[in-house]
């Protein structure tokens, strides 16, 4: 039950406000849908092949034992749950603090997405070190070829900023029980507390893809209008 609570404690809040006057979150639904339909099934479709791998384990006395595609319930919850507080936050700082915009070069993206390519390489013998490095590369990848204006944006940084609070919380907890346990043959076997510290880059790319594709769909619904 551990994990299931882990992910109830995740989106009570922002579950409770999401028709709070003020934000209306619910009014995002299908943004929120389309993010999710298209990031958070690419990462359970590889969380489900490296379970199988042998990249990490679930424990079995912290989850209620439904498995779906090799996962427990709870992980394909998790999907879920985090990039809808993850977007809340978001959205609540854009009806805050209106975002400020600086220029980030598309040409400085598509250099970055290179570089950490390339870096990659580096550790292509540690299989999730090496897939959430190709994972970072590819954010600047999308955000080049789309030209997507969500990296030009002050609140986008401070969001993601901010996720790593949580961030750091519920993965202590998921990694110190432990519900996660990690093989430290496929990773650089450096922990941050008891998280590798290769979950910042996972971090970074989920959080970065998945308000990449919530924005990238507002804008298209706004522009068809």
């Amino acid at each position: 039950m551990t994990y299931l609570i882990i992910n109830i404690f995740i989106i009570l809040v922002p579950l409770g406000l999401s028709f709070e006057k003020n934000i209306k979150y619910y009014k995002n639904f299908f943004y929120l849908l389309f993010s999710l339909a298209i990031v958070s099934t690419f990462f359970i479709i590889w969380d489900h092949f490296a379970t199988i791998r042998g990249d990490w384990s679930f424990s079995a006395s912290h989850t209620i034992g439904l498995q779906y595609f090799s996962l427990p319930l709870e992980e394909i919850l998790f999907f879920i749950t985090v990039p809808y507080s993850i977007i809340f936050t978001y959205e609540t700082f854009n009806h805050y603090f209106p975002t400020k915009t600086f220029n980030f070069p598309i040409n400085l993206r598509w250099i970055i997405s290179f570089l950490i390519f390339i870096a990659s390489f580096f550790v292509i013998e540690l299989n999730y070190t090496f897939i959430v490095t190709l994972f970072a590369a590819l954010v600047f990848l999308i955000a080049a070829i789309t030209k997507s204006e969500t990296l030009n944006k002050t609140n986008f940084w401070i969001t993601l900023l901010v996720s790593y609070i949580p961030f750091t919380i519920v993965n202590y907890l998921l990694t110190s029980i432990p519900v996660v346990s990690y093989n430290d043959n496929e990773n650089l076997a450096i922990r941050l507390l008891t998280i590798p510290v290769e979950d910042t880059l996972y971090s970074f790319a989920m959080v970065s893809l998945w308000i990449l594709f919530y924005d990238m769909a507002k804008q298209f619904v706004k522009k068809s209008k």
